[in-house]
């Protein structure tokens, strides 16, 4: 059998975390290196995926993790604010990012990009893990093309840190691609209540959901004459994304460069 994959995971204590976790410490392929959570203590790793003792003690330093486990990738999925710095730390220590955290700039990604290749290392920021996902944002790029007129709905709980969600930028961006620039809608418009017409992008708009009881869902509405077309992905449990981390994890190994998407990686 060839070498294990060691895998550190920050953020491990969240409800992503845990999954990811339960994920590598069920595949013979990847080993548990180090969990990193803030707020957490000093319990056993296993202990938070219901799975049994696995030697791996919770630590709420990254950079000491990082340093003293030597693992060969990072999976995190914490939260925006500490995204970036998270995946800078991983990429000078010589760990490749997986990063399912959203909220990077495009010059922090080209940054990012930059140190991967200086290290000669491959890393991925993937705003959504989920094939269904993709699958979605790739018809929605396909339908552009003949569907031009656009909006994006997208739904998640209310915790959720960053609106629009980095899936339906994703999404936004690939349509862009696919379309010429089109400012839909009347031009003599007037939002009476500030923000009813949710965000602008590329001239079409995007409108984010947060509720309770909501866990993630996205749908893209195309409107044409006499018609409208709507792409429409439902997920229902975390588990839903552990197949795509795990995959990132096991590609991300023969890259160079920082990625960004996870489609890149199921072609």
């Amino acid at each position: 059998m060839s070498q294990r994959i060691r895998v550190a995971v920050a953020g491990a204590s969240g409800r992503m975390g845990r999954e990811v976790v339960k994920m590598v410490l069920e595949d013979p392929e990847l080993e548990l290196a180090a969990a990193v959570a803030r707020s957490c203590g000093p319990v056993d790793a296993g202990s938070l995926a219901g799975k049994p003792y696995t030697g791996v003690l919770v630590e709420a330093d990254l950079e000491q993790a990082l340093a003293r486990t030597k693992p060969d990738v990072l999976v995190d999925f914490t939260n925006p604010q500490s995204a970036y710095l998270h995946a800078e730390l991983a990429i000078k220590h010589g760990v490749r990012p997986v990063m399912g955290t959203t909220g990077y700039t495009p010059e922090q990604i080209e940054q990012l990009d930059r140190l991967c290749k200086e290290w000669g290392i491959g890393g991925l920021i993937a705003p959504n893990f989920s094939i269904g996902a993709i699958l979605m944002m790739k018809f929605a790029a396909t339908a552009a093309k003949y569907l031009p007129h656009v909006e994006i709905i997208e739904y998640h709980g209310d915790q959720k840190l960053d609106a629009p969600s980095g899936t339906s930028i994703k999404t936004a961006e690939l349509i862009a691609e696919s379309r010429k620039e089109l400012r839909q809608g009347n031009p003599n418009e007037e939002e009476v209540i500030k923000g009813a017409r949710g965000g602008e992008y590329n001239g079409f708009r995007i409108h984010s959901v947060r509720l309770p009881g909501v866990f993630a869902q996205q749908e893209v509405v195309f409107g044409g004459h006499g018609q409208t077309l709507k792409i429409r992905h439902d997920s229902y449990e975390r588990a839903g994304y552990m197949p795509g981390v795990n995959t990132a994890i096991k590609k991300v190994m023969g890259t160079t460069g920082m990625v960004y998407g996870f489609e890149h990686f199921l072609d």
